[in-house]
């Protein structure tokens, strides 16, 4: 907390609120259906001044300070980051690569299953943890996936005495290593379900479920998807470290978005005074958010099924977020703007509030074929394999102008997020570099492994139905 200012509370996109770092944290979704942001920004120029220089585990510390107010004092912070990053393969965790002149990759593939995802959730069932146990209470963890939130989830949440977890992934629509890592873990406490539908479809029901107190309550839900505020606090702290890494003028960062939580944590370190130049928004053919930026038109369309399926969404949870400050944090505002959007209305921002958003925000739409040439590219001009999804964020900025046509940068140094090991995404390693990706040992292993999933439809009777089941089996009264 800072000295001369009341603790750090958290509001409702919606209204409700405040709460503490704690409540949010295990609310997850706020009562109202809103999604909750701090009260303010915490000023935070002499967290940059102590992470200059320092280690990801002390920059991940006081990010997580700053933002958890008086829930999590550094002490605290600095343990609980300690434990999560133990886990990661690289010493580390997330090393940046200088790849071409102003361009540097982020690798944020280097925890349990290979994908960022692990650097917030690993956090976040930490954190699970010590608030259960202050309440005195167990819980069963909800989430849904369209590819790497699932698996990272599971890794985090499993054997922990306090919880159980059911993931929701669409049935055939997520890469088979991204899948099998989820239902190859034997544990009686895990639940995997596949949706006959879109992950639009299991993220509708995920927020259907939460909605309702009666089965929120009876089944004690968190929620571990990034409509959980503690994953962009926890994310917010890999965009410090990289641009301490690099060093010299703030840089632009070229962020793979689907649901955008993670371009979010970006904006929530600039919010805190981190130097960044600019973020751009790379979208694949599912282009709501790049069409957003362009237009400022918000409507979402088909999905499509792609090269990079993480991406492969049309209802981007975390824009809410954005919304509310686009809105002047307004709860009524956005609370007409999201009920005009579930009636199938567009959400439309004036010509000067798209304005204000693109000093920060510029969105671009990639193409497959605009993803298999930037895989080979990178591949031929730096000796590097990356995944489609940091293919995307490659791409995306060269075509916002960012990088030239060599890839290099064309002003502020470029930093693109890795997203993923390539080895989870073999199949497009194949088709653009016609060769075969490493694959790490966690990937070899739960190729062999027996699956344990459920198949259920879109129908959220059947899903509460099962959640209820999977509760009174996994999580019983204290």
């Amino acid at each position: 907390m800072t000295e001369g200012h009341s603790p750090l509370r958290y509001v409702s996109t919606r209204g409700s609120g405040p709460v503490d770092f704690r409540a949010a944290t295990l609310s997850g979704l706020a009562p109202d259906g809103g999604l909750f942001m701090p009260d303010r920004w915490p000023e935070s120029e002499p967290l940059f001044r102590r992470t200059a220089g320092a280690g990801y585990v002390e920059t991940a510390a006081h990010v997580l300070t700053r933002l958890g107010g008086d829930s999590l004092p550094i002490g605290a912070s600095s343990e609980l980051a300690a434990d999560a990053y133990r886990t990661f393969l690289h010493p580390e965790v997330a090393p940046v690569r200088r790849l071409r002149d102003g361009l540097h990759l982020l690798e944020l593939f280097h925890g349990p299953t290979l994908a960022f995802k692990d650097f917030a959730l690993q956090v976040l069932a930490r954190l699970f943890d010590r608030f259960l146990e202050l309440d005195g209470r167990r819980a069963l963890v909800l989430c849904a996936t369209s590819g790497d939130t699932g698996a990272a989830a599971i890794e985090a949440c499993r054997g922990r005495r306090a919880m159980a977890i059911v993931v929701l992934h669409p049935e055939a629509r997520i890469a088979p290593l991204q899948r099998r890592l989820m239902t190859t873990v034997d544990d009686p406490a895990v639940f995997n379900v596949a949706i006959e539908g879109t992950f639009d479809s299991c993220q509708s029901l995920v927020k259907q479920a939460f909605a309702d107190e009666v089965l929120r309550r009876e089944c004690g839900l968190l929620a571990v998807n990034s409509i959980n505020w503690s994953r962009i606090a926890a994310q917010a702290a890999y965009y410090v470290h990289a641009a301490n890494r690099i060093g010299g003028p703030p840089p632009v960062f070229a962020v793979p978005s689907g649901n955008f939580g993670d371009c979010y944590a970006g904006h929530v370190a600039a919010c805190m005074g981190l130097g960044v130049a600019g973020l751009i928004v790379g979208t694949n053919r599912n282009d709501i958010l790049a069409r957003f930026f362009e237009t400022g038109r918000y409507h979402p369309g088909t999905v499509h099924r792609t090269l990079s399926p993480a991406m492969d969404i049309q209802v981007a949870s975390n824009f809410e977020r954005l919304l509310y400050e686009i809105r002047d944090r307004e709860p009524d505002a956005v609370q007409r703007d999201m009920a005009g959007l579930a009636r199938g209305q567009a959400i439309c921002v004036t010509a000067r509030e798209r304005a204000e958003t693109g000093k920060r925000f510029k969105g671009s739409m990639v193409t497959e074929d605009q993803t298999i040439h930037t895989m080979r590219d990178i591949r031929d001009l730096c000796g590097v394999q990356i995944d489609p999804h940091t293919a995307v964020g490659i791409a995306a900025a060269r075509l916002a102008g960012a990088l030239d046509r060599n890839y290099r940068a064309t002003a502020a140094p470029v930093i693109a997020l890795a997203t993923a090991h390539p080895a989870k995404f073999p199949d497009a390693v194949r088709q653009a570099l016609s060769e075969e990706p490493e694959t790490p040992e966690p990937l070899a292993r739960c190729m062999e492994a027996p699956e344990r999933v459920t198949t259920l439809p879109a129908d959220y009777t059947r899903l509460a139905d099962h959640l209820r089941r999977a509760a009174a089996a996994a999580v019983p009264a204290p």
